[in-house]
C-alpha cells in the first residue's frame, strides 16, 4: 500500500489508555440516574458514540441531565487516570519525522479532548484535534474527518489513513473514503467488522510504527 499524504488518529484507546476514567464517570451518571451500572467490560464493549448521540438512547428525556454529570464527573478526574497508550509517544514520533500531516478524530467532547493533549505534552504533533460537538456531526458521520483536513490541502480519501481501535473508526475511515487502519484486537464477532473492514492490520502501536518507518 502506498504511504498516505494524511494521517489521522482516533484518540481514546488508540493514542491513549483512557477506559478507567470513562467508565468512573459513567458508574457515578448511572447511580445517579437510577440505573444499574455497566461493569468495565460493558463499558469497553458498548462505548464507541459521542454523548450526543449515545445519551438520548440511555436515559431519554434526561440525557442532558445524565451529561452533565458525566461531564462534571469526567473532568474532575480524567487527567489523573490518562496515560499513553504503550509506545503511541515513539508512534507520534515516527509520524511526524515523516512529514504526514497529523490530525485527531476523537468522540471525546473537544475541549475535553484538547485539554487531554496539552496535558500530554501533545499538542504540537497535529494540525487540528477534532472532537465531539465541532463539526456538524459526530464521527463516524464524515463531517469531523472533512473538519479535520482543513486547510491542509489533502482531500478525504485513499492518500488519507484513520487509525483507529474499533469498527466505528473504520466505518467513519469507509464513509469518509478514508484507509481505515486497526490498531489492538480485532474481534471477528464484532458485526461492525464484518461492513466496515480494516484495510491494515496491527497488534500495536509499536508495530504500526515499524510499518510506517519501512514505507
Amino acid at each position: 500500500m502506498n504511504a498516505p499524504r494524511a494521517i489521522v488518529f482516533d484518540w481514546d484507546n488508540t493514542l491513549i489508555e483512557s477506559w478507567d476514567a470513562i467508565h468512573h464517570a459513567l458508574v457515578v451518571t448511572f447511580e445517579a440516574m437510577g440505573h444499574t451500572p455497566w461493569s468495565l467490560a460493558e463499558t469497553k464493549a458498548r462505548v464507541r458514540h459521542s454523548l450526543r448521540d449515545a445519551f438520548p438512547r440511555l436515559f431519554g428525556e434526561r440525557w442532558d441531565d445524565a451529561r452533565k454529570i458525566y461531564m462534571d464527573t469526567f473532568t474532575a478526574t480524567h487527567l489523573e487516570r490518562i496515560k499513553p497508550a504503550l509506545c503511541a509517544a515513539e508512534l507520534l514520533d515516527t509520524v511526524g519525522a515523516r512529514g504526514f500531516y497529523r490530525a485527531v478524530v476523537s468522540n471525546k467532547t473537544g475541549p475535553v479532548l484538547r485539554r487531554e493533549a496539552a496535558h500530554l505534552g501533545w499538542t504540537g504533533h497535529f494540525s487540528r484535534l477534532v472532537g465531539a460537538g465541532d463539526a456538524a456531526a459526530d464521527k463516524p458521520h464524515a463531517a469531523p474527518m472533512h473538519m479535520a483536513l482543513e486547510g491542509s490541502g489533502i482531500t478525504a480519501g485513499p492518500e488519507v489513513w484513520y487509525i483507529g481501535d474499533t469498527a466505528i473508526d473504520m466505518e467513519c475511515a469507509a464513509i469518509a473514503g478514508c484507509v481505515g487502519v486497526l490498531v489492538g484486537d480485532f474481534d471477528a464477532s464484532d458485526g461492525g467488522f464484518a461492513r466496515f473492514p480494516p484495510a491494515l492490520k496491527f497488534a500495536d502501536c509499536d508495530a504500526l510504527a515499524r510499518h510506517i518507518r519501512g514505507l
